[in-house]
């Protein structure tokens, strides 16, 4: 054991910087994301289900309206004006700060007059709308920060600040929720108390280093170039949060509750997607770029196959997944997971077909994809809650997740005819096969969680037909491992 440490320690010692770099930025993803996972089996046990589902609601309306208050700054304009002005990077950094902050006071003011409007409309008080615009900027700074970490390949400053805020929130929430007699706004605050402290002295950071608080031409062009993508910004947020809100006014915040906690344990499987996406996707942007499209399916086929399998794991151990997760009233969700997790599949899918309209800068399909994906779910929401109950809506996210990577498949058809002389990436028939598959099974598991020995025997039967294949499996892995190399060695 020893020995196999040693290895280990001396062979990360031995990577270059840019592979360990990698290592420890995906460290801090899976720090972020899934601290909300990994304290679940807490906050489900001091929070009523009405709670937990006003707090899920808050955190819905939180994401929809961080793009109006920030229009998204610390996203892609930043990304790309940083790196044009990479020669005068702090006082950009700066100058963009000192719009977000501009804007977020604006918001604040705005809020100060018309507050019974909005406390109305987002079902909060005063102090949790306070608290979700403290969070809101905090989270901005953060962003602005964390990339600049990212560009200079600054880990530990990273990972450190991450690993105390991973810790603190929970802790403070805790203790916070514990003490008062409003645990949502307990909660609320909290989280908000603990980013602010941590992430102000990061903006007066970056103000001291760029000096330059507003810039007319660099405020001018960032909103230019956000302002149009506001839409999609927004359409891709009401597509992963509408159905909560919804469930929330139309039903109930128990309801709401319960259903969170469902998509909550299937959004653990993003962990997987991402953590395979961020290997693939520089690799697929050289296929494009080196017009060799049909080396993309070679690899691409055997990930859809390996992330429905591991959907299908999700799926099959639901009922002891949500019994740790959460106690007894949310039980319930136990149903919602296999659709949850049919829709983060679907999700996976996409971005293979994504890419393409960005590497060409088609920014035009991949909005018209996104804001229909997320006015149909806006739309079967609304037909079907009220018709069959908070249910309803893991089965319209499962419809409108699948129209949404199906409107990228197309628009990736019209791309290849377009720009790479009719091309094939993927098999339209193969990717089928595999989607009805995966749904089959996982549809199969739904009227299975009543006989428990019929469905051990299925994942038995999984598990057995993965170690039939383990040689292709192992030579799969060998292969993303190698690409993970050729990328984190800076190749573009």
């Amino acid at each position: 054991m020893y020995n196999i440490l040693s290895d280990v320690i001396e062979k990360y010692q031995n990577l270059p910087k840019r592979a360990k770099a990698a290592i420890w930025f995906f460290v801090c993803a899976l720090l972020q994301r899934g601290i909300n996972v990994i304290t679940l089996p807490i906050f489900t046990r001091i929070l009523t289900t009405s709670d937990y589902g006003k707090l899920s609601v808050y955190n819905s309306w939180l994401g929809i309206v961080t793009i109006f208050v920030t229009l998204n700054l610390n996203c892609g304009v930043y990304i790309q004006g940083v790196v044009k002005h990479e020669d005068n990077r702090y006082p950009y950094t700066s100058s963009m700060e000192g719009l977000c902050l501009t804007i977020v006071i604006c918001w604040t003011v705005l809020y100060c007059f018309t507050a019974r409007f909005w406390n109305t409309l987002f079902s909060v008080n005063t102090i949790q709308m306070f608290a979700m615009l403290i969070t809101i900027w905090s989270g901005a700074v953060f962003g602005f920060w964390s990339y600049e970490q990212r560009l200079d390949l600054s880990y530990t400053k990273l990972v450190t600040l991450t690993l105390l805020i991973s810790v603190a929130q929970p802790v403070l929430g805790v203790i916070l929720v514990l003490a008062s007699n409003d645990k949502v706004t307990a909660r609320i605050v909290g989280v908000a108390a603990v980013e602010f402290c941590a992430y102000v002295w990061l903006f007066v950071g970056q103000m001291k280093r760029g000096r330059q608080f507003f810039n007319a031409e660099i405020w001018k062009n960032a909103l230019r170039f956000n302002l149009p993508l506001i839409p999609h910004y927004l359409s891709m947020v009401v597509l992963a949060g509408a159905d909560r809100i919804m469930i929330g006014k139309m039903i109930s915040s128990s309801a709401a509750g319960i259903y969170s906690v469902a998509h909550s344990v299937a959004l653990v499987m993003t962990l997987f997607s991402t953590a395979l996406l961020q290997t693939l996707e520089p690799w697929l942007y050289r296929k494009i770029r080196d017009k060799r499209i049909a080396d993309m399916a070679a690899v691409a086929h055997p990930a859809f196959v390996g992330i429905a399998m591991v959907n299908i794991l999700l799926i099959a151990f639901a009922p002891e997944i949500i019994h740790v997760f959460a106690p007894q009233p949310y039980w319930d969700a136990i149903l919602i997971i296999p659709v949850m997790a049919m829709s983060v599949f679907y999700m996976f899918l996409y971005t293979f077909f994504a890419v393409f309209g960005f590497y060409y800068e088609r920014t035009t399909y991949i909005a018209m994809a996104t804001v229909s994906g997320a006015v149909l779910n806006v739309l079967l929401n609304w037909i079907f809650i009220k018709k069959f109950g908070y249910f309803a809506a893991g089965y319209t996210t499962l419809v409108c997740y699948m129209v949404y990577a199906l409107a990228h498949y197309m628009c990736m058809r019209k791309i290849c005819n377009t720009y790479l002389n009719k091309a094939k990436a993927y098999s339209g028939i193969f990717i089928l096969k595999v989607s009805f598959t995966f749904m089959f099974i996982g549809f199969a598991y739904l009227f299975m969680y009543k006989v428990l020995w019929i469905r051990y025997a299925a994942t038995i039967a999984i598990f057995t037909a993965i170690a039939v294949n383990h040689k292709n499996i192992e030579t799969y892995i060998k292969e993303i491992l190698k690409m993970r190399k050729i990328n984190n060695e800076g190749e573009i």
